[in-house]
C-alpha cells in the first residue's frame, strides 16, 4: 500500500485530488494538509507527497523534508518549468512533476513510479531541465574514478534510502563526516540531490540497484 499525503492550499483542490486517487486500491490517502513547512506535518509512514504547486516556499519545504525519516517521494502539480528545477534540490528519494490538469491515470501512474524510486514528469516541464542535466552527466563520468572507497559505501547506503544519521551509525562515523562525503559525491558526480546522485552512480557502474 502506497501511503500518500495530499498537500494543497484549498479544501476543494485537496478533495478533488483525493477523489482521483481513491479508486486505486494500492493507494491510501492518509492525510491532507494546506501546506508543509514543518517536519511534524509529515505523517509517519508517508511514501509519496502529492503537492499542488500554487504558493510553495521551496526553501521551507526543503527544511521540512530534511527532518523527515524516511525520505518520501514527491509529486508536484504545476505549470511552471521553474518548479522542476526547484525539485532537484530537495532531499527526496524520487520526484515527479505533472501539469495541473493531469488526468487520473497520469496521477496514479506517477505515484506508483515515484514509489518505486523513479523520476517522472510531463515532457514540456522536464525538457529544459533534462537538456541542462545532460551536459552535467557528460562530465560526471570523467570524475567517477575519483570516488573513494568510503564515498562508494556512502553512495550505496544513499541508494538504500538511509538518512545521514543512519549512514553514520552503519559506518561508525560522525554525521558531520557523512555530510562531507555526500557533498563530495554530489560534486564529483555533478548531482544536486540524493536521487540524482544514485541515478548517476548506477549509470556509471558505481552501485547496483
Amino acid at each position: 500500500m502506497i501511503q500518500v499525503l495530499v498537500v494543497a492550499p484549498t479544501l476543494a483542490v485537496r478533495t478533488g485530488l483525493r477523489a482521483l486517487l481513491d479508486p486505486d486500491l494500492d493507494i491510501d490517502v492518509i492525510a491532507e494538509a494546506p501546506g508543509l513547512d514543518d517536519p511534524a506535518a509529515l505523517p509517519p509512514g508517508t511514501d509519496v507527497i502529492l503537492l499542488s504547486d500554487e504558493t510553495v516556499d521551496w526553501q521551507e519545504l526543503g527544511h521540512a523534508l530534511e527532518g523527515a525519516t524516511p525520505i518520501a517521494g514527491l509529486l508536484t502539480l504545476t505549470n511552471q518549468v521553474e518548479s522542476a528545477e526547484a525539485l532537484t534540490g530537495l532531499p527526496v528519494r524520487a520526484w515527479g512533476v505533472l501539469s495541473l490538469d493531469a488526468s487520473e491515470e497520469e496521477l496514479v501512474t506517477a505515484i506508483h513510479a515515484i514509489h518505486e524510486g523513479l523520476l517522472v514528469g510531463a515532457p514540456p516541464l522536464l525538457q529544459p531541465l533534462l537538456s541542462r542535466r545532460l551536459l552535467v552527466g557528460e562530465t560526471a563520468g570523467a570524475q567517477a574514478d575519483s570516488i573513494t572507497e568510503r564515498e562508494a559505501e556512502v553512495l550505496e547506503l544513499l541508494a538504500q534510502g538511509l538518512a545521514n544519521k543512519q549512514i553514520a551509525a552503519v559506518l561508525t562515523i560522525s554525521e558531520h563526516t557523512v555530510k562531507f562525503h555526500v557533498s563530495s559525491i554530489y560534486s564529483k558526480l555533478g548531482a544536486t540531490n540524493r536521487a540524482e546522485a544514485v541515478r548517476l552512480g548506477a549509470r556509471l557502474g558505481l552501485i547496483v540497484l
